[in-house]
């Protein structure tokens, strides 16, 4: 069973991490569909850091499983 999300629960950020463990594809594959319109973009935090909403890739993973 799936938790539903928590609306007062503040938004999590992922690292490219954590979201290459939650999706198992590696960094190029993330970038390439990141460019094709197919995955969640990145927020910049930092020059140097971007990270993902946990819920933007939540989503996408359901949409991956119920076909899409």
């Amino acid at each position: 069973m799936t938790a539903e999300p928590d609306a007062a629960q503040p938004e999590r950020l992922l690292r490219l991490a954590e979201v290459r463990h939650r999706v198992g594809l590696g960094k190029t594959m993330i970038y390439a569909m990141i460019g094709d319109g197919r995955f969640p973009k990145p927020y910049k935090i930092t020059a140097a850091a971007a990270r993902w909403s946990e819920r933007e890739v939540e989503a996408w993973i359901e949409r991956v499983v119920r076909g899409n």
